[in-house]
């Protein structure tokens, strides 16, 4: 089954040079697609026969569209003859079989959508070199709630488990679930919105083991507070349509920081009112 690797980027070149090294070794045969959400990719790698194909996202601007990016990717994949996607945060390295175990499992279960361990690299990490997997698997936290199973085995979990850092679909999956919803820009919840509608249209949520990627530090800010009115306006767009709200662990946060306030009536976050 031919896989297209498919990747958003605003930025961050070094982590998406470390990708490019890892898919190079491992992962010759595969086709790559980078969306540019920054206009900042233009001349990336010019010359080299093994340079990703970038398409610019167009008007893409803050907040920046990870939704559309992402169906963007898909599409340009797809109409290049793409069979499956393979989709990989730009932060993150694939390990050394992760795309074969994603392949063999794409072939086992193509009604299925598929995703694998992630591990998170500490800082230091990065010049470790990205084709070194046993030293990144020594190194690597992987959270606990989250399965991990054997080599070659597929567990079926709860879509609330669906994260958009690493996971695969078979084209006719992709296309029964209906790609991202582009009305979430920005951070959060589009990614949550993607499971639910996976779950409505009948599809499966599989980890399978052995497709392991590996997440590159960088600083993050915890909770997101740069992101709040991002996370505001997609939870409430999320609040609306699936009756609940996403994100719930730093929204609650953001409210013992005094940042939010939640209406005891209907549920709703919105910002506080200063004092």
């Amino acid at each position: 089954m031919k896989a297209t690797v498919v990747t958003i980027a605003a930025g961050r070149r070094p982590h998406l040079a470390r990708q490019c090294e890892a898919l190079e070794r491992f992962a010759p045969e595969s086709e790559h697609v980078v969306v540019d959400m920054g206009s900042q990719l233009a001349d990336w790698r010019i010359g080299d026969p093994r340079r990703p194909t970038v398409i610019p996202m167009p008007s893409a601007s803050s907040p920046l569209p990870l939704a559309a990016a992402r169906n963007l990717g898909a599409r340009s994949a797809l109409e290049a003859g793409a069979e499956a996607l393979v989709f990989l945060d730009v932060d993150c390295v694939p390990s050394v079989d992760c795309l074969g175990w994603y392949g063999e499992a794409l072939n086992r279960r193509p009604d299925a959508l598929l995703t694998g361990a992630v591990g998170y690299l500490p800082p230091g990490a990065s010049s470790i070199t990205a084709t070194d997997s046993d030293s990144l698997d020594d190194l690597a936290r992987f959270h606990d709630f989250r399965p991990q199973p054997a080599l070659g085995q597929t567990v079926e979990a709860g879509h609330h488990l669906f994260w958009s850092l690493s996971f695969a679909a078979t084209a006719s999956t992709w296309e029964q679930i209906g790609g991202f919803d582009e009305s979430y820009l920005g951070y959060g919840a589009e990614d949550t919105d993607f499971g639910e509608r996976a779950r409505v249209a009948g599809v499966p949520l599989l980890f399978v083991g052995g497709a392991t990627a590996f997440h590159q530090h960088h600083d993050v800010e915890s909770p997101p507070v740069r992101h709040l009115d991002d996370i505001l306006r997609n939870g409430a767009v999320f609040a609306e349509r699936w009756g609940y709200w996403p994100m719930r662990g730093w929204l609650e946060a953001f409210e013992n920081d005094g940042l939010v306030s939640r209406d005891p009536d209907t549920g709703a976050y919105r910002r506080a009112v200063a004092a």
